[in-house]
């Protein structure tokens, strides 16, 4: 991490970033989407990483239920919406040192209109020369849990969870 002496932007490779989402469904089974197509940037300072941040759009065209009908049903009027509310979004807030390669980013996530706070565990995965690209490239996972109530998802709540894991990874 020496090698950074200043903050790097990066743009998020939608290629290389999943955002899974997993809940149980009245307690048979642990369903997850991806939210595929991630576009956004993130800045690191390794000096510094209360100067770090991230902002990412999460289109919902690139949500990924693994079944037509099961997009067709999140993506619709009673669960996102996606067409009055084409994407979801994150944005950090506070970016802090949570021991060696671990943060914790805290950011503003919003999902059909509602803007709530959250806070991601992130581990910083490997930061140098990218070995296909030729050029500085860095990777984090995070985790969180988030309640879909908070954003007006709470269709059959409680016995669809209202906490939903976030599972993130990307380059």
């Amino acid at each position: 991490m020496s090698a950074f002496a200043a903050p790097v932007t990066y743009k998020i490779d939608p290629g290389h970033t999943n955002v899974l989402a997993s809940w149980s469904h009245f307690g048979f089974s642990n369903p997850s989407a991806n939210f595929g197509q991630a576009d956004g940037t993130l800045v690191y300072d390794a000096a510094d990483v209360s100067k770090s941040s991230v902002q990412v759009t999460l289109p919902l065209t690139g949500l990924s239920a693994l079944a037509d009908n099961f997009y067709d049903h999140l993506t619709g009027d009673g669960w996102f919406d996606a067409a009055k509310y084409p994407d979801a979004r994150f944005k950090s807030t506070a970016v802090e040192a949570a021991g060696e390669n671990k943060l914790k980013v805290t950011g503003d996530l919003t999902i059909k209109g509602v803007t709530k706070p959250v806070v991601l565990d992130v581990t910083l995965n490997k930061a140098g020369e990218h070995p296909m690209m030729k050029a500085q490239a860095i990777g984090f996972d995070a985790t969180a849990t988030v309640k879909r109530s908070d954003f007006g998802l709470d269709m059959a709540a409680p016995a669809v969870s209202d906490e939903v894991s976030l599972r993130i990874t990307t380059e």
